[in-house]
């Protein structure tokens, strides 16, 4: 997962557009709500709960009833299947209103599964679906509330647009002894007639109140809404992380098949590339050997520098996959190596109770030097600084410089991998880098201790 804060474009340092930027509104929310779209869409929402709801109501406990009265015939598991099938049609209907009424985007329900295809196959997978049966309870749960809903909504926002406009229609009453007003009755058959400036005046404002408060009203019923469509007609939780845990193997197997692709080429094209040539050189050595000892001298010390060569790119290989200080020593010991290599001056901090699990060590490693890379090769930053600490269950990674900014984790580059090896171990990566700089880069990762 990546959150992006700030205004960043591609890589650090390349500016964004023109322009770009947050539209303000100049009037609060408070007083924005009774007339904005949200709220007029959620108040059709409401609005809707009713006949919706006493739709599948109706059908939801007619088709139940009926299948469990028939339950003594054969004729009872197809009805049952068909009220449950029924019911994960609406769903689809209350899914599609939802997210476009109250912009709530929930996915849709595992389909069934069938070992085989056929009538008999369908009926049985419908009847021992979870989903399905949660679906027949949100259509049995949601009637009540979409009563009740209806009520409270349907009165606020009528109640108070009507005494709000009070002033322009009040005139519509007929006259009562020579006076005309609304009317209405007190104690003990007392009639009140809001008929002078005052009483009306009162009244619009009683009705501004009630208006400027119906939207927040609407909108903590329809959060009820929400939590009834998300938690009841979509899919279950363990399907949810099976789906992330499929995913975050795929994101692992592509990297560690890309890493190994890195590692075959950078062997081809240096250590191995090296070695080959020191073969060669060897052997012409040994063939000069007998007859001129001194070029063969030359040629063997030319070899032995190579062989020194050869070691140093093996060793920088070696330390790109897992530095043998990690190992040895720990976070502390490794960053301060990486960022002994960092092209502008970094200072290290690391406050650690204990070491984490190699796993979530390794991966840590690997995020603060690839955004140390980054530093080197794109932020034209003077100085640098990494933070790692531990906050109750989770281990925190901040890297942050004092360059031009504009690093975009949605462009596509580094970053964008960087965020999808952390997500495969539930981790999540936050950039703020804001045109012009100073950019933090936060990585948070699960603590598991070794």
């Amino acid at each position: 997962m990546t959150v992006q804060y700030g205004q960043g474009y591609g890589e650090w340092g390349d500016p964004g557009p023109q322009g770009a930027g947050v539209r303000r509104h100049r009037l609060p929310a408070a007083l924005r709500a009774p007339v904005e779209r949200r709220s007029w869409g959620e108040l059709c929402y409401l609005l809707l709960n009713l006949p919706i709801g006493i739709m599948t109501f109706t059908y939801s406990v007619t088709m139940l009833s009926v299948g469990a009265g028939l339950l003594v015939t054969f004729l009872g598991i197809p009805v049952l299947a068909a009220a449950l099938a029924g019911c994960r049609g609406f769903g689809v209907l209350e899914r599609a209103r939802a997210r476009g009424l109250l912009g709530l985007e929930v996915a849709g329900p595992e389909p069934l599964r069938m070992k085989r295809p056929g009538p008999l196959a369908w009926i049985g997978a419908v009847l021992k679906s979870g989903t399905s049966w949660r679906h027949m309870l949100y259509a049995v749960v949601h009637f009540p509330w979409a009563v009740f809903s209806f009520s409270v909504g349907i009165s606020f926002w009528v109640s108070g647009w009507t005494l709000f406009t009070y002033p322009l229609w009040f005139w519509v009453f007929p006259m009562y002894a020579g006076q005309d007003g609304l009317q209405l009755y007190g104690g003990q058959g007392h009639q009140i007639y809001l008929d002078n400036p005052f009483e009306i005046t009162v009244t619009a404002l009683v009705g501004l109140l009630i208006t400027l408060a119906t939207p927040w009203i609407v909108r903590g019923l329809t959060t009820v809404d929400r939590l009834l469509v998300h938690g009841l007609l979509g899919p279950s939780r363990l399907a949810t992380r099976v789906v992330e845990l499929e995913s975050d193997r795929g994101t692992v197997v592509d990297t560690a098949a890309a890493d190994l692709r890195r590692i075959e080429r950078d062997l081809h094209d240096t250590a191995q590339a090296r070695l080959v040539n020191l073969a060669m050189d060897l052997g012409l050595a040994k063939e000069k050997l007998a007859e001129d000892p001194e070029v063969a001298a030359r040629m063997v010390n030319e070899a032995h520098g190579e062989v020194k060569t050869a070691l140093k790119e093996l060793r920088d290989l070696a330390r790109g996959i897992h530095p043998a200080v990690l190992t040895d020593r720990g976070l502390d010991a490794a960053l301060s190596a990486v960022a002994s290599r960092c092209t502008v001056p970094v200072q290290v901090e690391v406050d650690l109770p204990a070491r984490p699990a190699p796993a979530i060590e390794g991966i840590a490693y690997f995020t603060v030097s690839e955004l140390l890379q980054n530093i080197s090769k794109h932020a034209r930053a003077s100085r640098a600084t990494v933070d790692v600490w531990r906050v109750e269950d989770r281990l925190l990674l901040q890297v942050a410089d004092d360059g031009a900014g504009g690093a975009d984790a949605s462009a596509g580059s580094g970053l964008a991998g960087l965020a999808e090896r952390l997500d495969a171990v539930d981790g999540v990566l936050a950039v703020d880098s804001p045109i012009g700089g100073p950019t933090r880069i936060t990585a948070e990762l699960p603590w598991r201790p070794a």
